[in-house]
């Protein structure tokens, strides 16, 4: 598994998979073949089907200066989201290359293996970190400390943005950016937390008002943290500041969470997916959930086994989540769904806290596996195409 710097990314949304990714793209073109003066872009599946609500043209064309994008709706190709990039100059054709956005705003470059980055954790399954933790007495913050010793700076800044963008996203009245027109809520959340309305208690208003304001700013292209991805990135940082705001946890005690949430998504990015184009939802959402339980169930106190059991509780019942943003933008449902899943995170945690984990059935990777091959046998329509589910049922059979 690669650092958890590539996991922390620190970017633009509203999407890792349909912005950062194809700039990332763009750029390695840009460095290969430098002498270019236009380029012509085409997009294939996913890319093509949802990339203008998710920004993907206007990304391309900010990176690729004098650049044309074509949608290319009807050529299936290897990967879901797969971009074609041709560059010119004096209308010469100096270089192709094909690349793949696999999720998380990385990239693979079509015939080169997927190692931009280098791997750098040898143990690559919950169960052998558990085993080398045990055998050594070494907790997974012990682990992760012997394989990146100086990660904290960058778990410092990424708190910092994580923190910066949940203060815009709690001040914020506009309605966010796209044809949907639809209104900000997270201020509203929060006015409700601090009222005496009981039928939800103040704790879960206040949680709900934190996903909100990190996936609306997402939403709106602000600058987020991918958790793992941007679709997703509003459930672990509304996570860490609930918790925080309940036992004032210190800047230590979130960055060793954040290591925690930190291997749990590794795991599922090693062994599955964290693209919604490639496994629906469940890989975007599902793996939010995930890592934002653990990281509850490390601040509750629990061992590696109580934070097993919290990740694989929160990822097992987002299995099957279909990814079908309506008309293509991070909006509806992805908004809702971080809040969601938020609060599902935490009641997870707590499950497994009450829980003897020595009764499990089942554990995370099984959970990491089952959710490879469910998102495998979803419909093409139901992950990130925006011609199924809600994204369909939105506008009837208009659309």
């Amino acid at each position: 598994m690669k650092s958890l710097e590539y996991l922390y990314k620190i970017g633009n949304g509203p999407s890792s998979s349909h912005t950062m990714g194809p700039k990332k793209a763009c750029q390695v073109f840009l460095k290969r073949y430098p002498s270019c003066d236009s380029y012509k872009v085409t997009l294939y599946g996913s890319l093509a089907l949802t990339g203008k609500g998710h920004l993907t043209d206007y990304i391309i064309k900010e990176t690729l200066k004098n650049s044309i994008v074509n949608f290319d709706l009807f050529t299936e190709e290897k990967h879901p989201n797969t971009m074609l990039i041709e560059g010119f100059n004096n209308e010469n054709l100096v270089g192709r290359l094909k690349f793949y956005s696999v999720g998380g705003g990385a990239i693979q470059v079509e015939g080169e293996a997927l190692k931009l980055e280098e791997d750098i954790y040898s143990l690559n399954s919950l169960v052998e970190i558990t085993k080398y933790c045990k055998e050594n007495n070494v907790s997974p913050v012990d682990y992760v400390n012997s394989v990146e010793p100086n990660l904290d700076e960058y778990l410092d800044l990424v708190l910092d943005t994580m923190a910066s963008t949940l203060k815009k996203g709690l001040a914020a009245t506009t309605v966010i950016p796209g044809k949907l027109g639809l209104k900000r809520k997270a201020k509203l959340l929060l006015e409700e937390a601090n009222s005496k309305q009981i039928l939800v208690d103040q704790g879960t208003k206040k949680l709900m008002a934190y996903a909100y304001a990190l996936a609306e700013e997402n939403a709106s292209g602000g600058i987020v943290v991918t958790a793992p991805t941007c679709g997703a990135s509003g459930v672990l940082p509304a996570i860490i500041f609930y918790l925080k705001d309940i036992y004032n946890t210190d800047r230590k005690t979130m960055r060793d969470g954040l290591k925690i949430a930190g291997l749990i998504g590794n795991l599922v990015k090693q062994n599955a997916s964290i693209s919604g184009a490639e496994a629906g939802c469940q890989a975007e959402v599902g793996t939010a959930s995930s890592m934002a339980a653990a990281y509850a169930a490390y601040i509750f106190g629990g061992d590696i086994n109580k934070i097993e059991r919290a990740a694989e509780i929160a990822l097992e019942h987002h299995l099957g989540l279909t990814c079908d943003p309506v008309d293509g933008y991070v909006q509806i449902p992805c908004i809702e769904r971080n809040a969601v899943a938020a609060i599902s995170a935490i009641e997870a945690a707590k499950l497994a806290i009450y829980l003897d984990s020595k009764d499990a059935k089942i554990s995370f990777d099984m959970v990491v596996s089952t959710m490879l091959e469910t998102g495998r046998s979803l419909p093409r329509e139901f992950r990130e195409t925006s011609q199924g589910g809600l994204a369909k049922t939105y506008y009837g059979d208009k659309k």
